[in-house]
């Protein structure tokens, strides 16, 4: 009879776990993404070059991807329960300095960018939180919904300049900081790590150490680059090329690039419940299968109704489903105690693989004035990481690491 009753309270805590986990992790992404969607307006006001602008934005994603390091580590030895709070509580400080004083000059702004970049390191919180709460046949499932909350981006992309003109520089920073201080309240009151979570004994530096030797952490991290660097590129980066490529307007670019990103996130959690059934091995092959055939078809630039959008919509749901079966893959595969270890250097080469592709598209282009050969080039790597997943990876799930 007790154990009747204990199921069902035990799945509301787990649900109400990830819940908290998720709207931690959107609301810490859109803090971490304020500064994107103000780029052209400070480019304007403090007069910056095309490279200063792109080092304004960069800056915060840099600190952010490779924070997520340290942070994840400390996550595995504090728990979810102490670096939630602390996370989002430490992030309301570059969001207020930004938008009551450091506006005001590029170097302010660099100095602000990079405390901003705490932000994004709260991925790496989450995935050994929410790791810890499910039963291993519901991890992919639980960490894809978590994974959605990347959709905080959005939230910025979608209010920040509206906020902007409809009162001040400082307003979306403002709000964003209140936002903030209300989560990291709720989350310290209601916020409680799994029972029998494993806490590791070993020093900090031992345990990098340890997950540095780990097969998982690299071959996890080489597929999340190529599959949430791919979903990150394209985020920055679909805009200019259907701009120039389609000769689309600036709206109707912008517009199809969240069609893009929405699609994108929706699929991470299909991706985690997939791994769940069919093991992520098989789903990863699935999808840089998709990625290749997809990408090789637009390498030919054709019309964009209906093939060119088909090829862009394969390949967000792709790489959005692949960005949740690669931490299904973490889950099965990191010994228990370094998930969070993993997942922050897994979350580190997710974040920087975002960046090669859009400077090589655009390196292209200015050499050759055609996109088919970075497209290809997409392919190639696709192609690749499909042969990695079904020799290398597949090799390594057959063997849990303790």
């Amino acid at each position: 009879m007790t154990s009747t009753h204990t199921q069902p309270v035990e799945t509301r805590r787990r649900v109400l776990m990830l819940g908290l986990a998720t709207a931690g992790f959107a609301l810490n992404f859109w803090a971490w993404a304020l500064l994107s969607p103000l780029g052209p307006l400070f480019k304007e006001s403090l007069k910056l070059s095309a490279f200063q602008q792109a080092l304004l934005v960069a800056v915060p994603v840099v600190v952010g991807s490779l924070g997520r390091i340290p942070v994840g580590a400390l996550t595995d030895r504090f728990g979810g329960r102490v670096m939630f709070p602390v996370i989002s509580a430490l992030t309301i400080v570059p969001v207020l300095f930004l938008g009551l004083a450091g506006h005001s000059s590029l170097t302010a702004l660099l100095i602000g960018g990079f405390f901003l970049g705490l932000g994004g390191t709260s991925f790496a919180v989450g995935v050994p939180f929410v790791n810890a709460w499910f039963p291993p046949e519901r991890r992919g499932f639980a960490i894809g919904v978590f994974g959605a909350g990347m959709g905080g981006t959005a939230i910025s992309a979608l209010t920040t300049v509206p906020l902007v003109k409809a009162g001040s520089v400082a307003v979306p920073f403002v709000i964003t900081a209140a936002v903030l201080a209300g989560y990291a309240i709720l989350a310290a009151v209601l916020l409680r790590d799994a029972p029998g979570r494993v806490v590791p004994t070993e020093p900090l530096a031992r345990r990098m150490r340890e997950t540095l030797r780990l097969a998982v952490t690299w071959q996890a991290s080489a597929l999340y680059a190529i599959a949430f660097g791919g979903y990150v590129a394209f985020s920055v980066y679909l805009p200019a090329y259907l701009k120039t490529g389609y000769g689309l307007a600036q709206a109707d670019a912008s517009n199809r690039m969240a069609g893009f990103v929405l699609f994108a996130v929706v699929m991470r959690p299909v991706g985690g419940w997939l791994s769940d059934r069919f093991g992520p091995v098989r789903v990863l092959g699935g999808v840089f299968a998709v990625v290749t055939a997809a990408a090789a078809v637009q390498a030919f630039t054709p019309g964009l109704v209906p093939l060119g959008t088909a090829a862009f919509l394969a390949m967000a749901a792709a790489l959005g489903a692949g960005s949740g079966a690669v931490f299904a893959l973490v889950a099965l595969l990191a010994p228990a105690n370094k998930v969070g270890s993993v997942t922050g250097v897994v979350g580190a080469a997710g974040g920087l693989g975002g960046f090669v592709p859009p400077l090589v598209m655009g390196a292209l282009y200015g050499e050759l004035g055609s996109y088919a050969l970075g497209l290809a080039a997409l392919a190639l790597v696709a192609a690749a990481a499909l042969t990695f997943t079904a020799t290398a990876a597949r090799r390594s799930s057959h063997r849990p690491q303790v």
